[in-house]
């Protein structure tokens, strides 16, 4: 029997608010040999008075080891094994726009990059290009045109657009052309499967027009390809856990994964305050709410420390409103570990929080690496996150006699 099945038979239906903010990317490193962390060295008064009324732990997100992508760090926190259920990023990135999928299309998050005269990328994300700048480019790309093959190219933020195939006998198996490295070309589509070879054929032709279109561009003059993905098929968060859930973000690719396991998509919130606002405008129409905060990752992916410390700062001012409310349970976590000291996701226990009126307070007085690793809930997989939300939620009744 997997947990599934058993929150499908425990579930009890109740009044209670669980509420789930996620810092993306929160677990950090210290710069130098015995330091503090980003989390422990940013001035975090509402969640250190947090952790004093609730228990804290570090989760694993997928395996001890892995260094998880956004897609399989958030579907752990949701419950879902991110082993069993792996989503591509590109069928994230399109559901998040609201593109609908359908059954056999290809989705692909794509990232605007630069190339320097030798063919190597030396920017994979073409300065952060503004929205405003790359949306037109993106447009742009609509001009490739492929026999056989119905191509959607949608813009979505800053560097990012997805692109989706549609035509048969294409597969998602297909790896990334992003090499995840500066000074170095970008890598081509190789396929996994013998049902994605089209894609990779697809993609190859896709690239060659897309670099001649875009080649006197300045900064986004090509683009790399990653998280092919087709339309997964996911329980909804009603079916398993018997919750109406509501998901408050501001990035495409975090709404996508959010509707994909039937959260609804409420407000059009741009910053921490206007999710805030949102919160509160939906208070009673829901039982779960998933609230992201996207820039504790993107200034650790840039080695940022002291942005980091800063980003998480301004998370932990939002707490109060949040506990304003009087949710049930409140749970503070990351999707991963985002260092500054590597730029980059990594395999690091992520520090996580949980407060409720029935939880067993372990003691502890702040908030960070430090304390969660000593904290109450221990190193525990974050696909059981869910379980322990409902439990203090009241939400789960007894397992057998």
């Amino acid at each position: 029997m997997d947990t599934h099945t058993l929150t499908r038979e425990l579930f009890i239906k109740n009044d209670s608010k669980i509420v789930m903010l996620v810092a993306d990317g929160l677990g950090g490193l210290p710069w130098e040999a015995g330091g503090k962390t980003e989390l422990e060295a940013a001035n975090t008064p509402h969640l250190d008075a947090l952790a004093k009324k609730g228990v804290q732990g570090a989760s694993i997100p997928v395996a001890h080891g892995i260094s998880p992508g956004s897609g399989p760090g958030h579907l752990g926190l949701f419950g879902y094994d991110p082993i069993k259920y792996l989503i591509g990023r590109g069928a994230l990135e399109a559901t998040g726009i609201g593109f609908e999928l359908q059954q056999g299309d290809v989705a692909i998050r794509c990232n605007f990059c630069t190339l320097d005269a030798d063919g190597n990328i030396s920017d994979r994300r073409a300065g952060r290009i503004p929205t405003e700048e790359s949306a037109p480019l993106a447009i742009k790309l609509r001009e490739v045109s492929i026999p056989g093959i119905e191509i959607f190219v949608e813009p979505v933020k800053e560097h990012r657009f997805v692109v989706v195939l549609r035509g048969a006998g294409l597969g998602g198996n297909v790896r990334d052309t992003d090499p995840q490295a500066t000074g170095v070309p970008p890598l081509d589509p190789v396929a996994d499967d013998e049902a994605s070879q089209k894609t990779v054929d697809v993609a190859k032709q896709f690239l060659t027009q897309a670099r001649e279109i875009l080649k006197d561009e300045e900064r986004a003059n090509f683009h790399t390809m990653r998280g092919f993905a087709a339309k997964p098929d996911l329980p909804s968060y009603e079916q398993v856990y018997g919750l109406k859930a509501a998901a408050i973000a501001v990035y495409p690719m975090y709404k996508g994964l959010a509707r994909l396991v039937g959260m609804d998509i409420v407000g059009h919130a741009q910053t921490l305050d206007d999710q805030m606002d949102v919160l509160k405008q939906h208070w009673n129409d829901y039982d779960f709410f998933f609230i992201h905060f996207k820039y504790t990752d993107s200034t650790g992916e840039d080695g940022n420390f002291d942005a980091k410390v800063k980003r998480t700062e301004e998370f932990d001012a939002i707490i109060p409103r949040v506990l304003d409310l009087n949710p049930t349970v409140t749970i503070v976590t990351g999707d991963h570990s985002t260092p500054s000291f590597l730029s980059n996701h990594s395999w690091h226990p992520v520090p996580t929080l949980l407060a409720s009126g029935c939880c067993r307070p372990d003691g502890l007085t702040s908030f960070g690496e430090d304390t969660c690793i000593r904290g109450g809930l221990g190193q525990f997989e974050a696909k059981h996150l869910m379980t322990l939300a409902l439990a203090n939620a009241g939400r789960l009744g007894k397992y057998g006699a």
